[in-house]
């Protein structure tokens, strides 16, 4: 059965991600559109850099045709971000994006975005869900006719180029002298944040520049493990930055003027902090359960909220649609800031941390230590473990309804359930235990206030989970 997730759908290409699988995700949102009164205005339909993106891409214009639904399809991967903004830019019913974001190369995935230019929220997927079961009962032949016309392909790198400079100080950056060496990780990113930087006279080295469907043999997720090269260079070529972006660049990665990686809690913490503090903004933050809480000492510095909701990007779209949110983000490697889409966008993530460096005239390291030094020190890690399918769902409900008393040598004072069980510590530490909905996982999410107890409780959780 194709089912929706956190962002979209994805499978394996060629196994359950095949041509007649995509045309009937695409008739079934052609009839959304239509049902839903949207079937006159456009749909733009992007894709990543992956094995087929393009001709997906293609298919579901083919599709949405067919229905007497106009499309303008990107004539090149293209960012999701891009393709989100691209939606509000030409006042468009939605998008369809092939993409299947950090995945290995072997999959693919689909993803709509819906017309505030933000994914779309379970009621609506929801009803794709259910028509592509009526679909897939349905012939499905006259899409191919060419009785339905050309579809029209167009460009957005210059319109969104132009676009994005506004939440920045171009001139600002200009005088600043940086140099930086930037990974699109063989993905849409490339032609878009290097272009950017050059366009604002960062001096940018810039590796895996091209597209590859396997990504270099490894996953499109800038992680640690997969960025040693920008680190090396990093250090070699004396930059003040590394900036990477994943497969559809709607995640980041950064690492310092040293090689050493921030994680995507460390940066957009970064990120909250500057935006309050050095440019004075105010308004509100947005954070993923699995999140930091240095984003909530943070809103607590600056007199402002900080509110937490279920893993996934579309929460934080909902309250950046219906909030006074300055910036929302994940701590899986995204953020939107207030006046753009309420959807991830690495690429901005990228300029704005490049602006900080030049307005605060510091090394990465210095600003990071700076920010510690005032908000208080914070440290996380995430581990999978292996559980079978028949326990750990068990497992989540025993630790929310039975949790314990006390845990590491401390005792629980919350248990929070608004996704998976997470259990709060005395001293502020706390771990996240949610059950993987495609494989026979437990993701635990944990954090403390050193690294001596993130490992004590790293090892604890992990106890717990195997004598489970």
């Amino acid at each position: 059965m194709i089912k929706f997730g956190t962002d979209g759908w994805r499978a394996i290409i060629s196994d359950e991600f095949t041509f007649d699988n995509v045309a009937r995700v695409a008739q079934s949102i052609a009839a959304y559109l239509i049902s839903a009164g949207k079937a006159k205005q456009p749909v733009i339909i992007g894709y990543d850099a992956r094995f087929l993106a393009d001709e997906f891409a293609y298919l579901c214009a083919k599709v949405l045709k067919a229905n007497g639904i106009n499309c303008l399809v990107c004539d090149r991967d293209t960012p999701t971000p891009v393709v989100a903004w691209e939606v509000t830019d030409k006042k468009a019913a939605g998008a369809i994006m092939l993409t299947a974001s950090h995945n290995p190369p072997a999959y693919c995935g689909i993803k709509f975005i819906a017309d505030y230019g933000g994914p779309a929220f379970e009621d609506v997927t929801q009803k794709i869900e259910e028509g592509i079961q009526v679909a897939a009962g349905a012939t499905m032949t006259d899409y191919n006719s060419e009785k339905h016309g050309a579809i029209e392909r167009f460009n957005p790198e210059a319109r969104y180029l132009q676009y994005i400079q506004k939440f920045v100080d171009v001139d600002l950056i200009r005088g600043a002298g940086l140099k930086a060496v930037y990974d699109p990780m063989f993905g849409s990113g490339r032609g878009y944040l290097d272009k950017l930087l050059d366009k604002f006279d960062v001096k940018v080295e810039v590796i895996h520049n091209y597209r590859d469907v396997l990504f270099g043999g490894k996953n499109p997720e800038p992680t640690a493990e997969n960025l040693t090269e920008l680190s090396a260079l990093v250090v070699k070529n004396k930059a003040h930055v590394g900036l990477a972006n994943d497969g559809d660049a709607d995640r980041f990665g950064f690492v310092d003027e040293n090689g050493k990686f921030l994680n995507a809690n460390q940066i957009i913490s970064l990120a909250a902090y500057y935006l309050l503090k050095e440019k004075g903004l105010r308004g509100n933050l947005a954070r993923s359960v699995a999140t930091t809480h240095m984003l909530d000492a943070i809103a607590k510095k600056f007199n402002v909220q900080c509110h937490e909701v279920p893993v996934g990007f579309k929460y934080i779209a909902k309250l950046m649609l219906n909030d006074h949110i300055l910036i929302g983000g994940e701590e899986s490697g995204g953020l939107s800031i207030k006046g753009h889409i309420p959807e991830k966008d690495g690429i901005l993530a990228g300029i704005l941390i490049v602006e900080m460096l030049a307005k605060m005239k510091m090394p990465l390291s210095k600003i990071y230590a700076k920010m510690e030094s005032e908000i208080g020190t914070f440290f996380q890690d995430r581990i999978n473990l292996h559980v079978i399918d028949a326990v750990k769902d068990k497992l989540i409900n025993g630790l929310i309804t039975n949790p314990p008393a006390d845990f590491c040598g401390q005792k629980v004072v919350k248990v929070n359930t608004l996704d998976g069980a997470k259990i709060i510590l005395a001293d502020g530490s706390w771990f996240l235990a949610r059950p993987s909905g495609t494989e026979p996982l437990v993701r635990v999410y944990v954090e403390a206030s050193s690294s001596q107890k993130l490992a004590d409780l790293k090892q604890a959780v992990e106890q717990v989970i195997k004598a489970a």
